[in-house]
């Protein structure tokens, strides 16, 4: 079994995927590219609870805002340094609502944690899922600023705008990068990377995973949300 964190260090960089809920935030002209964001995909024009997240300063991961003062990532993507996010921007240098992470919460057993904010933001936060809410075979949306390129560092090739890809379902009891219990998905029209850890995956309008491992070519492994929806509302209260 592959695990390739897709987390932003100076060796590699963090996955981050946003998924396909409406929103009011108008999509950026895309910068002029050779290579299509998200390693192919498509530019996002909506997605009002993505979250890009900071260490340090510096692009690292990916996020959704789940409640007012409540960020949801994944555990690699916050394990050292000052955590901020800029959320509700489809342009991770503009916009939005930025906040900083006074808090975090990692779940012992897999590749989750929850970042409390310094302040409450408000905006449309990603609606959590259920088991029923995502099955083997079903296509679903992954979101996120990752890297966009396979022949050079990652951190060279993050996308300035949110993108997504179509993937699909082939296992919801996959394990994530520290063997939790994950959803795996295969490509379709693109596949995540480095700096989309910690995005959304979404299906039937409800974020079900959490982006944890990528191997940049065909397979993606998210940390199944339904499977820890009791710890996460023990933290968030949602």
């Amino acid at each position: 079994m592959f695990k390739s964190k897709i987390a932003l260090t100076v060796t590699g960089i963090a996955l981050a995927l946003l998924s396909a809920a409406p929103s009011a935030v108008a999509a950026p002209e895309p910068e002029p590219s050779l290579t299509p964001m998200i390693i192919d995909g498509n530019t996002a024009t909506s997605g009002p609870w993505a979250a890009r997240l900071f260490a340090n300063g510096r692009q690292t991961c990916s996020a959704t805002i789940i409640a007012p003062q409540y960020v949801l990532t994944a555990k690699h993507c916050v394990a050292s340094g000052t955590i901020s996010f800029r959320i509700g921007s489809l342009d991770q240098t503009t916009g939005g609502t930025t906040a900083t992470a006074v808090q975090i919460t990692r779940h012992s057993g897999s590749d989750l944690a929850i970042a409390k904010l310094d302040r409450s933001v408000n905006a449309t936060y990603a609606p959590l899922g259920t088991s029923t809410d995502v099955r083997v075979g079903q296509t679903v949306q992954v979101y996120g600023w990752g890297a966009t390129c396979t022949n050079q560092p990652e951190i060279n090739c993050q996308s300035r705008y949110l993108k997504y890809a179509n993937v699909r379902v082939s296992s919801v009891n996959a394990r994530d990068a520290y063997g939790g219990v994950a959803v795996r998905a295969t490509r379709i029209d693109g596949i995540t990377a480095g700096g989309d850890s910690g995005g959304p995956m979404f299906a039937s309008g409800k974020q079900v995973g959490v982006a944890s491992t990528s191997d940049r070519q065909s397979v993606t492994n998210y940390t199944n949300v339904a499977s820890y929806r009791t710890w996460i509302r023990s933290v968030a209260g949602v």
